[in-house]
């Protein structure tokens, strides 16, 4: 969606090169091509972000970290391991 901002940035850009166009269109039309390309970046920029962050339901509860803890120890006191022990 956010490519369609670029399009529109260049879109803009081209028309203010335009020759025939009197001065307050070509300043709308480059105030719009900055806009545009403002947003076209704030998307791109929230899609890299957002691919790269972690989803909250991997997160492990406080609870869920215990048992792990719990069942890490009862396996270490099974096979005769002590802490200090490598």
């Amino acid at each position: 969606m956010y490519w369609l901002y670029l399009l529109g940035s260049i879109a803009c850009l081209g028309l203010a090169m335009h020759r025939s166009m009197p001065t307050l269109g070509v300043l709308v039309l480059l105030a719009g091509s900055l806009g545009l390309m403002v947003a076209f970046l704030l998307g791109w920029l929230h899609s890299r972000i957002s691919s790269s962050s972690r989803d909250a339901a991997h997160i492990m509860s406080a609870e869920e970290l215990r048992q792990l803890r719990e069942q890490a120890e009862a396996r270490k006191s099974s096979r005769g391991e002590f802490p200090g022990n490598p």
